[in-house]
């Protein structure tokens, strides 16, 4: 079907919504990254579609329950390296508003959007993408979710819609994603797809963790028998009852080597040959994250070889691994939000000295209201590393709780829900560094604080 790029109404009801986001960011109460999205969608429900017709180089969507911002930040440094900057929501806005406000600002010729799980299926119809990145599945907000399972569905229906030109790098290592580069009428696997995923041994966890999510085949329902797992249940598998099993991928990470917070490195294995890569950011997690942007890049076009400079000096997105001077204290924030991402963090933090650490769990629309979550964290990991832990937000008491549980010093654990004050106290009780882990909505207060104190940039610069 043709879409029609706008007309002078339409014209009309972009500039009013660019004029309202304009607004908005001069009041300085925010808003800029989503209210001109959801003022243009309100008066044409279509905008998306109008305006990614505009974008002559495509458009790519990354999507996972882990790590889309960050992989879709190294895609945007990757092409904008290339002379390539893309439309791109890098402020994390990821649902329809957010993807219609960078697109109402659009200054390129190719798009690049980090996309909500929940919202894949609503965007990719609209946008009609050129490429689809897919991350991962894990346990996630059951209470907006629902089930992995049930998303994997709606994801292989989006994936069965796209446009037949439509390329896909899935990680080859998360079964639920793997699944959805094989053709369900031939078993055999589309056309145009990509595969990334870990091949070093080494980096195998010792057992499956608590937050072991996919555990049965998409095709017959058996339980997979796992070789190894790196990150929750990523890894190498097989269904001992139908056959399925692990793809091979053409873009793996061969060899390893983590460096704890100063970042991490690895040899990757790409068609033709082998890159070495850099990344300033740590944990295996983020080595998942630069092998899906690899395979995005080889399929936009890039060089292997052109991308190794890129990932290395790319920026981190704030709660991602960044650290932020306040009060004459450094302090770290690394985001968390489910079992899976929590654990690659603690794991991460396990390589350092005796840590002081803030902690806030929020339970806020966004959040999840099931904080159950944070029993499943391997939070035992650091019982004997604590220093010194505040917990804060609107579920402040049953973070202390946990930690209590998980075997922490209660004559260490401090409770002060508000995020001002409790920030300000762990930063000035701390010894230099003061490691962050807020869940989502607490890391937006925690970002407009700083902001508001100077110390960061606002959502949308």
């Amino acid at each position: 079907m043709q879409r029609r790029r706008g007309g002078p109404a339409f014209g009309a009801k972009r500039a009013l919504a660019r004029a309202i986001g304009a607004a908005s960011r001069r009041s300085g109460r925010g808003g800029g990254t989503t209210l001109p999205g959801r003022v243009l969608l309100r008066l044409e429900p279509e905008a998306i579609a109008r305006l990614g017709a505009g974008l002559r180089g495509g458009a790519t969507i990354v999507s996972a329950t882990n790590g889309k911002t960050t992989t879709a930040g190294m895609i945007a440094a990757i092409l904008a390296a290339e002379g390539r900057p893309p439309v791109h929501n890098r402020a994390g806005s990821n649902m329809t508003w957010g993807v219609a406000t960078a697109l109402l600002e659009q200054r390129g010729e190719e798009g690049l959007f980090e996309v909500d799980e929940a919202w894949l299926p609503r965007v990719a119809e609209q946008l009609s993408p050129r490429l689809i990145v897919l991350g991962n599945l894990f346990r996630d907000q059951l209470d907006r979710y629902g089930e992995m399972e049930a998303l994997a569905e709606e994801w292989a229906k989006a994936v069965a819609a796209a446009p037949s030109g439509t390329g896909l790098a899935l990680n080859a290592d998360d079964p639920l994603i793997a699944d959805l580069g094989r053709d369900p009428d031939t078993e055999r696997p589309r056309d145009g797809v990509l595969y990334f995923g870990i091949e070093d041994h080494s980096q195998a966890l010792p057992e499956l963790q608590h937050a072991f999510d996919a555990k049965h085949c998409r095709r017959c329902g058996h339980s997979y028998a796992y070789e190894m797992a790196f990150v929750g249940h990523l890894g190498h598998y097989s269904c001992p009852n139908c056959g399925a099993e692990r793809p091979r991928p053409d873009v793996a990470a061969t060899r390893i080597k983590l460096r704890g917070m100063e970042g991490s490195a690895a040899t990757v294995r790409v068609p033709g040959g082998e890159i070495e890569i850099e990344l300033p950011l740590p944990g295996l997690y983020n080595v998942y994250n630069a092998l899906a942007a690899i395979a995005a890049a080889i399929k936009l076009g890039v060089e292997p070889e052109r991308v190794a400079s890129a990932l290395r000096d790319m920026r981190t997105a704030f709660g991602r691994v960044e650290t932020i001077a306040v009060a004459g204290g450094q302090v770290s924030i690394l985001l968390i939000k489910n079992p899976a991402g929590a654990n690659e963090v603690l794991r991460t933090l396990g390589h350092e000295g005796e840590l002081d650490l803030w902690i806030a769990l929020n339970d806020r629309i966004a959040d999840g209201r099931d904080v159950s979550w944070v029993w499943d964290a391997d939070f035992e990991l650091l019982a004997e590393k604590v220093r010194r832990v505040t917990c804060a937000g609107t579920r402040a008491p049953e973070m202390a709780l946990r930690l209590k549980y998980a075997g922490w010093p209660e004559e260490r654990i401090f409770v002060d829900p508000d995020i001002a004050t409790s920030l300000d106290a762990a930063v000035a009780s701390s010894e230099g560094r003061l490691f962050a882990l807020p869940t989502y909505t607490a890391l937006m207060e925690l970002r407009k604080l700083l902001a508001d104190r100077g110390l960061a940039k606002e959502f949308w610069q």
